[in-house]
């Protein structure tokens, strides 16, 4: 079963008389778990009102650029960057020939130039407006530019006639569209991820912790399951639901998570280790819960064991991935966390304004021994396939006899 769990879709409806099937694409794109937002241009409200898309997206329509409501914050870009993927079903022939000209006068030819998320077309028209030389140049120039097509399809027509032209069936969109985000770049491949904080135990009730959430460890998880690898997930304690097809091993303490993380290192090719792991742990534990009977109270504590560098030492070792998370001087932490620690790669963010800890978004600063990108501002679900697509390149690159 094709699945768009937790994937954010943007559907574009243009002026076509397929318009009419876009309502059962939009329910059908959420049955597959995705996030649907919708957006028409004026030619497609003639064919199908916005109001029956909102009913079955459950999110407000957008029709026009020049909405001063929404763009006081900068809607369409909003909306751009929030997509993981763009689809436009149906795409009429004068919005593909306005996308290849880079025209950009209605809120979904913006929206298409401003997204950098993966843009798919798929077309809807009379046959011979299909097989015109203009619109077969005007997608040539987009298949360049890397948009995808998907279809058109051939059979009967609305206007009677019998050819290619046809917008694909809802189904065969949504499963194509799934299929997008398979991209096969750790196939056969197994992938274990940390995930979450630890707690480390004060007393029966109190313990020392962090802040994380564990979205970001989830979503590499999940990115590398849909790039083809077993994938076990070690979490921390978060309030996450596990990603379809990924073995989930929970875990509470820095020493479980250690445990847990050494006795599935054998067929590990990579170790990507997301978890906010405590550093320290109080030496020891208190029977009873704490009183509030003096005015302060030292706790002595000790380091937890270094999970990463545990696995780093293996020989032979993992693809070994760390993360770092940093309020300052976030590089030259990262790059002696990489040299140190003997890793493949380390991604490092800084904590806080939106991003990092306690947020959806993120930004990634990925460092390798000869080299590294900067990953900007994105969605953690985002940033995680970026993160998971270099890792492969990566990996593969490392020694291409040994992973041939």
């Amino acid at each position: 079963m094709f699945s768009l769990i937790n994937k954010r879709i943007l559907l574009g409806v243009t002026g076509s008389i397929a318009a009419y099937k876009s309502a059962d694409l939009v329910r059908r794109l959420r049955e597959a778990g995705a996030e649907v937002r919708v957006v028409m241009t004026k030619g497609a409200t003639e064919f199908i009102t916005p109001l029956t898309l909102q009913a079955l997206s459950g999110a407000p329509v957008r029709t026009s650029l020049l909405d001063a409501d929404a763009e006081a914050a900068m809607g369409h870009i909003e909306l751009a960057r929030w997509a993981d993927a763009v689809l436009v079903a149906p795409a009429s022939a004068d919005f593909i020939a306005r996308l290849a000209h880079g025209r950009a006068d209605d809120l979904l030819a913006a929206l298409c130039l401003a997204s950098e998320a993966p843009l798919v077309l798929a077309p809807a028209m009379n046959r011979a407006m299909w097989a015109n030389a203009a619109t077969r140049d005007n997608c040539e120039l987009l298949r360049e530019r890397g948009v995808r097509f998907f279809g058109p399809a051939q059979g009967v027509q609305a206007c009677g006639e019998t050819g290619p032209g046809r917008m694909l069936e809802p189904p065969e969109l949504v499963e194509r569209l799934a299929a997008l985000f398979q991209t096969g770049a750790l196939a056969g491949l197994s992938v274990l991820v940390t995930a979450g904080p630890t707690r480390e135990a004060l007393d029966p009730v109190r313990y020392l912790s962090n802040r994380s959430s564990g979205k970001m460890g989830f979503a590499v998880a999940r990115a590398a399951a849909e790039a083809g690898a077993r994938v076990t997930l070690v979490a921390g304690p978060v309030a996450l639901a596990a990603p379809p097809g990924v073995e989930r091993v929970d875990v509470e303490s820095a020493q479980e998570m250690y445990d847990a993380v050494m006795a599935r290192t054998a067929d590990c090719d990579v170790f990507i280790a997301v978890a906010a792991v405590a550093d320290y742990r109080p030496t020891s534990v208190a029977d009873d819960k704490i009183k509030k009977n003096e005015a302060s109270i030292s706790v002595a504590m000790e380091r937890t064991p270094d999970i990463l560098a545990a696995v780093a030492r293996l020989s032979p070792a993992p693809f070994c991935v760390g993360f770092a998370a940093e309020t300052a001087d976030l590089r030259r932490y990262a790059e002696d966390k990489l040299l140190r620690k003997g890793l493949a790669m380390v991604a490092a963010n800084e904590v806080g304004a939106g991003v990092g800890f306690d947020s959806d978004d993120n930004a990634l600063e990925v460092l390798w021994a000869d080299g590294g990108v900067s990953l900007p501002r994105a969605t953690k679900q985002q940033l995680g396939r970026q993160l998971i697509s270099l890792i492969g390149e990566r990996y593969h690159a490392k020694d291409p006899v040994e992973n041939s």
